[in-house]
């Protein structure tokens, strides 16, 4: 699929030596097609990092797509450039007058504050309600999830006793959703972090439905009926050495951090972690794209408040 960016994005140039197909702008504009509208809120903080992992994820389909960056307005964000933010990003109150085919919010840094405590709680709020008229669907990540399902459903996340950091298998528990059509019964994905939300709150909630689950991770992949908010409890979209940077980075600074659990071969940290996860990160986000997405939009992104829930 040809993802479309501003031409001197950094991450495009790394996408097209994977050999992964980047439109810039004055191709793109010669193509009589309708792109479809993305709109990417990275909550992540070193955003370089997050572009890079979300653009390739999105990169396999046959569907053209526009991507907007947005950041929070009420946040500043400390470990990317001021020159990068101002360059790529628009903030909401720059983008709220669109509509959007989709939007991903994804995971923070911050899920052992209490909600109301982060400093941008308030603007996000803002923002989620915002997709109610404005985005047709919603994709969540990790604690972008639990922000969503406590906002949206009123469901709380409680802390963990340890870190749940690592790999982790999970089941397929209704093959015939197309969110998950190819699948494996059991596949992997990537944890890292400090909350969880109970499993028996979201199976509790009639209007959500769920489609993965693990004995160690607890639910991963759940959305509402009408497909149009998905909740994903993991980072499908994590590079190979993503949890091995995060794990050298906190050891290095002498912070209590185990393994990443089954992820090293043997548990031996001087051996590059094999890749387990991609193939499924992959297939979640071109179901995501085409079934939920492309197949449902309005044409006219005008009428997408008529056809999202009020």
């Amino acid at each position: 699929m040809p993802i479309r960016v501003q031409s001197d994005l950094p991450a495009k140039e790394i996408l097209e030596n994977e050999n992964i197909f980047v439109m810039d702008e004055s191709r793109s504009i010669h193509q009589d097609i309708r792109p479809l509208q993305i709109c990417i809120l990275n909550l992540m903080p070193v955003k370089e990092d997050t572009e890079l992992q979300l653009l390739r994820a999105l990169s396999n389909t046959p569907l053209q797509i526009n991507i907007t960056f947005m950041k929070m307005n009420s946040h500043v964000s400390l470990n990317t450039s001021v020159t990068h933010l101002n360059k790529f990003y628009n903030t909401f109150d720059e983008l709220k007058a669109y509509k959007y085919d989709g939007m991903i919010i994804t995971g923070a840094p911050v899920e052992q504050l209490a909600f109301e405590e982060v400093d941008y709680w308030e603007e996000l709020c803002g923002i989620m309600e915002w997709t109610k008229s404005h985005v047709f669907s919603v994709f969540h990540i990790c604690w972008g999830a639990q922000a969503g399902l406590y906002y949206h459903f009123g469901i709380r996340k409680h802390l963990l006793p340890e870190k749940l950091f690592g790999l982790f298998e999970h089941r397929v528990m209704n093959r015939k959703v197309p969110l998950v059509r190819g699948f494996d019964d059991i596949f992997l994905a990537p944890h890292s972090r400090h909350t969880a939300v109970s499993a028996e709150d979201i199976h509790a909630c009639g209007e959500l439905k769920v489609l993965a689950e693990s004995e160690k991770a607890g639910i991963y992949l759940c959305l509402t009926k009408d497909g149009r908010q998905i909740f994903v409890m993991g980072h499908p979209e994590y590079d190979r050495v993503t949890l091995h940077n995060e794990y050298m980075r906190d050891k290095g600074k002498g912070l209590p951090i185990a393994l990443p659990e089954h992820y090293y071969t043997n548990d031996d940290d001087t051996i590059r972690p094999n890749l387990q996860w991609r193939a499924h990160c992959n297939m979640l986000y071109s179901n995501w794209l085409n079934y939920y997405v492309y197949q449902e939009t309005p044409y006219n992104l005008d009428d997408i408040g008529a056809s999202v829930r009020a």
